[in-house]
């Protein structure tokens, strides 16, 4: 009799040929191993996404840089581009920008790598986004009379940095829009925000004192008068019905706030070592060399 097992194996044993022969493909192919700690980490960053509120300094960074070329595009597309790093308006503004930073504390978020650029653009403005982006008007560094008063603008803006104030907006944003999930944002959906908050979206009241406050406790650190603040802010409440003024669409209150800036300086008034930055021939030769030599200076 013959060996029924030979003639006719059981059906199973063709399924289990097909797998070992799967196997041996598979196993011959020279592969990266992944380990299921691998898999589950990646699972977790599709899943959660991007959490506004808790991120780490090089993700903001690394976001931001994003948000700022999406940005210079825009502007771009609007014939007001960002200038060169090269140029001496920029050079001029990152040498004041870097001298602020270096006075920062550690709670101060000296971790950010701030950047200073210049926006070739007539109107009078200054915004910033997540990351250590701000951007200058040239238009404000006309309209400023001395270079204290260019100083609390930037001085500010570093203010709604180290603030967090661009994230918070963000968040809010998201809420409004019902975009926000347990989940978090994908990185589209906050580089468009962060571009919406920066070019479009006003700061609240609580949001610009706060600025007012840092920019000018940063500015004194420095050795700037600032008074150059409060002179700047009147001028804006003084102009404010003005063309050009761009920079109350998402900077509000000018008035409220000079009285607030003006009462924190005679609280404490500014020492010998702050009277720097008040003269107002230098800086206009100064803007003249670097923004526009059309530029008149009595």
């Amino acid at each position: 009799m013959k060996n029924k097992f030979f003639t006719h194996p059981p059906r199973w044993v063709y399924g289990l040929i097909a797998i070992l022969t799967t196997c041996t493909i598979f196993f011959a192919q020279p592969v990266q191993a992944i380990s299921i700690w691998d898999i589950i980490r990646g699972g977790a960053q599709v899943l959660q996404g991007i959490q506004l509120g808790s991120m780490s300094p090089e993700r903001e960074m690394a976001l931001g840089g994003q948000i700022d070329q999406q940005i210079k595009q825009q502007l771009a597309g609007n014939g007001t581009p960002v200038v060169r790093n090269d140029h001496l308006a920029t050079q001029y503004i990152n040498a004041i920008g870097q001298r602020m930073v270096d006075k920062l504390t550690p709670a101060e978020r000296r971790n950010i790598n701030f950047t200073f650029q210049v926006v070739n653009d007539p109107n009078v403005n200054a915004f910033a986004t997540m990351g250590g982006f701000v951007y200058i008007n040239a238009g404000l560094m006309v309209l400023a009379d001395t270079e204290a008063e260019l100083a609390g603008v930037i001085g500010h803006e570093m203010g709604h940095i180290i603030e967090r104030h661009a994230i918070k907006q963000m968040r809010e944003r998201a809420i409004q829009q019902g975009i926000l999930s347990a989940a978090g944002l994908n990185q589209a959906q906050v580089i468009q925000l962060g571009v919406e908050v920066a070019l479009n979206l006003p700061n609240s009241r609580s949001d610009e004192n706060d600025s007012d406050t840092l920019g000018l406790s940063i500015m004194r650190r420095v050795g700037y008068h600032p008074q150059g603040m409060a002179n700047f802010m009147a001028k804006l409440a003084s102009q404010g019905g003005g063309r050009g003024m761009t920079i109350l669409s998402t900077h509000p209150n000018p008035g409220d706030r000079v009285n607030s800036i003006t009462q924190q300086i005679a609280n404490n008034p500014p020492t010998q070592t702050e009277m720097g930055g008040m003269d107002t021939q230098a800086y206009c030769l100064e803007i003249r060399r670097v923004v526009s030599n059309r530029i008149q200076c009595s």
